[in-house]
């Protein structure tokens, strides 16, 4: 009863976050009411439907419940309401889209494995679950998706499902498990934002040795 009751308010805290990052993307973009609407609901929901799908838990409760739409909606009328305070915020939609990331990431895996599913399996859902939904927000605002942009997006996920699925099998309990899962995901991402922290990539490998060899002709 406790480990359903901490699973739903995951969910709708993913929800509530990534149903905020949805509406300043819409607002952002000079989309109307409705469309600020739209862009919360699919930002909030579309990670945890694709998951509740792939576990055939169908209708979603996304759907199935009138939470998530209320909760959805709620967040699109805080940003409407309240556009002058949220703009002041720092890039308000990657830190909302961090906290929306380690909630999901926490809420997927642990109802993966609710429903059964190997561990390997749990953590791809929990993956799936957090960059669902700001992929579909920066598509339907013609943006690259942020999960190809930022390197420390998906592998933050990861690495946050990784512990919440591991924690149980080593001892710690379900509960531990999932806040030190939560706290890493959004720390990772976090630390990305603050320090632009990246994986490694050949081309930035290439320029690097570049800049060293250049680096030691003028030396």
């Amino acid at each position: 009863m406790i480990a359903d009751l901490l699973l739903t308010l995951l969910d709708l805290g993913g929800t509530f976050v990534f149903a905020i990052s949805g509406a300043v993307a819409a607002v952002r973009h000079r989309l109307d009411t409705f469309g600020l609407m739209v862009m919360a609901f699919a930002a909030g929901n579309a990670g945890g439907m694709t998951r509740d799908l792939l576990l055939g838990a169908v209708p979603p409760v996304a759907i199935a419940q009138g939470a998530y739409l209320a909760v959805s909606v709620a967040a699109g009328m805080v940003v409407f309401l309240g556009w002058p305070w949220v703009q002041r915020l720092a890039h308000p939609v990657l830190w909302m889209d961090a906290i929306g990331l380690a909630f999901f990431a926490v809420a997927g895996s642990s109802k993966a494995l609710a429903f059964g599913v190997a561990p390997v399996a749990a953590v791809l859902l929990g993956v799936l679950t957090g960059i669902g939904g700001g992929m579909l927000r920066d598509v339907l605002v013609g943006e690259v998706p942020v999960v190809l942009r930022a390197d420390f997006y998906a592998s933050a996920a990861l690495l946050g499902a990784v512990v919440v699925v591991v924690g149980p099998q080593l001892g710690f309990s379900v509960a531990l498990s999932s806040v030190a899962g939560g706290v890493l995901c959004f720390f990772l991402r976090a630390m990305a934002i603050l320090h632009d922290w990246h994986l490694p990539n050949a081309l930035r490998l290439r320029y690097r040795r570049a800049d060293d060899k250049s680096a030691g002709n003028d030396a």
